[in-house]
């Protein structure tokens, strides 16, 4: 039993110093190619195992020659234990070059093809991951070229819906300084109805810009949506009256909920007036409130006709408007736009989709707690 302690003594001594000078190597080597990491382990683990068997040998006064065939037979495996961890380290090597020139055009190109010759396992998990990110940043473009494009038609139909009331003011304000107008208070009364239209427009603006900024600052309290509805139908009446549109809020459900008040009102609002403008006379504008498997259910059905299949995904966005809606006093474009900020704000979402002779428009808001 004693001479086994020895042995084991002996040979830990000896492979103890090996290891602390190859942990010293590989510390010198981090910054190197792996093989020579590779290379400097499979040569620790046999020097280990030499000066193991040597100082065993010089503390059992072994004979030469055994000492000599040991050391022949621990030389043929430091031999075999290189060269495999030299044609291992190579091939390890070979393929984060690979990995790293297709990075390389991931970052040039900003798409990410992975090398087709097996990986190891961790590199291979390194190539899924470019490739998801490398997807998600293309989701990521897509979405920039989107908001870019709809940037540049909302200045485009701005600046237009800016010029032609603006256009307006000045030439009625010149007859009126010039004492030409035939009919001085009908001048007056036109300019006050194109400066509200303008300060509309500018409020719209404004609303947008603190959604988009993440700025908007929401005050929710519980209230029902039966009196939401209610307060939103009696203030679109009189426009509903004017393009003989007929309201209905029959299917209106006492839910409560937790949102703002005054933002919510914008949002119906928004959507009734919509809905009238599209709706032709003797039409009928319909408001439904109840609960569903996701949330409340707040919809607002029309009888526009229905819009393009190729126009539903493009609504909500910012700027956009149907090519019969392109003409004042149809607006910016901005109305639904706020309506899907602002309902996203609360958590909720809105959605449109055709129904037979109109659209229906919905929104979803998560149910208030108990």
């Amino acid at each position: 039993m004693r001479d086994t302690l020895l042995i084991a003594l002996y040979a830990f001594a000896g492979a103890a110093v090996t290891g602390l000078l190859g942990a010293v190597a590989l510390r010198l080597l981090r910054r190197r190619s792996l093989t020579a990491s590779l290379t400097v382990v499979a040569a620790v683990g046999v020097v280990a195992m030499l000066a193991g068997t040597l100082a065993v040998a010089w503390a059992m006064f072994l004979s030469s020659h055994d000492l000599s065939v040991v050391t022949t037979v621990v030389a043929m495996a430091a031999v075999v234990s290189l060269a495999t961890a030299l044609v291992l380290g190579r091939w390890v090597v070979a393929r984060s070059r690979e990995l790293a020139l297709a990075a390389r055009s991931f970052g040039e190109r900003g798409d990410f093809a992975a090398p087709v010759v097996p990986a190891t396992a961790e590199l291979a998990e390194v190539s899924r991951e470019l490739a998801a990110t490398s997807a998600k940043l293309a989701e990521s473009r897509e979405r920039e070229r989107a908001l870019e494009t709809s940037r540049r038609e909302l200045v485009a139909w701005i600046s237009h819906d800016l010029r032609t009331p603006l256009a307006g003011l000045r030439a009625m304000s010149e007859a009126l300084e010039d004492g030409v107008a035939a009919d001085p208070d009908r001048y007056l009364r036109q300019i006050r109805t194109e400066v509200e239209r303008l300060n509309d427009m500018v409020g719209d603006l404004f609303e947008l810009s603190r959604i988009h900024a993440g700025t908007l600052a929401l005050s929710p309290s519980r209230m029902s949506l039966y009196d939401l509805v209610g307060d939103a139908l009696a203030g679109a009446d009189p426009l509903a009256r004017e393009h003989g549109v007929r309201l209905v809020g029959d299917r209106v459900e006492p839910v409560p909920v937790e949102v703002d008040g005054k933002e919510m009102s914008r949002v119906l609002g928004n959507l009734l007036v919509n809905a009238i403008r599209r709706t032709p006379p003797d039409g009928t504008v319909a408001v439904t409130a109840e609960r569903g498997r996701d949330g409340v259910v707040l919809a607002v059905t029309d009888g526009c006709g229905g819009i393009p299949e190729e126009d539903l995904p493009r609504v909500f966005d910012t700027g956009w408007r149907g090519t019969h809606a392109r003409t004042p006093p149809a607006g910016a474009g901005l109305g639904l736009a706020i309506v899907r900020g602002i309902v996203e704000a609360h958590q909720g979402r809105a959605t449109v989709h055709n129904i037979p002779g109109g659209c229906r428009f919905e929104v979803v808001l998560p149910t208030a707690a108990s």
